[in-house]
């Protein structure tokens, strides 16, 4: 067993109660293909929060903002089946990494830390920009 396979069993039983049975972990790139060039709403699932709004720009970079607040570039990459990206202001150079996943239909994504069982849900995608400067040239 790899360790990717090892962290996707880790993570069908982390999951919240009621979820592990019917997810379908999915591929980083089967992920990007269904947000590439739109604009996603993340919604944190057991509160229905908003946590932010992120347009992807392409497969390599997206911009995300929080509600209220400014536009933060990120770089986008897809180690060992996660999804991660490292923003501009992130001053400890560490991504933060998401398993995308599936549940009854709707696009979810579970923090890739064992510590924390975050899961989000996209709740929203459009076609409409963030209307941000343009992303910086890398």
């Amino acid at each position: 067993m790899t360790i990717g396979r090892a962290l996707r069993c880790a993570l069908c039983a982390a999951l919240a109660p009621g979820l592990a049975s019917a997810q379908s972990v999915i591929s980083p790139e089967t992920f990007l293909d269904a947000v590439l060039g739109k604009t996603v709403q993340f919604h944190e699932i057991r509160s229905g929060d908003l946590v932010g709004t992120e347009q992807f720009l392409n497969r390599k970079t997206s911009v995300w903002r929080v509600e209220g607040g400014g536009c933060v570039y990120g770089q986008i990459t897809t180690p060992n089946g996660q999804i991660c990206f490292l923003y501009d202001d992130d001053t400890d150079g560490i991504p933060v990494c998401w398993w995308p996943f599936e549940y009854q239909g709707r696009l979810m994504v579970r923090l890739a830390e064992l510590s924390n069982g975050e899961i989000q849900e996209v709740r929203s995608m459009t076609n409409h920009s963030l209307n941000c400067p343009s992303a910086p040239i890398s």
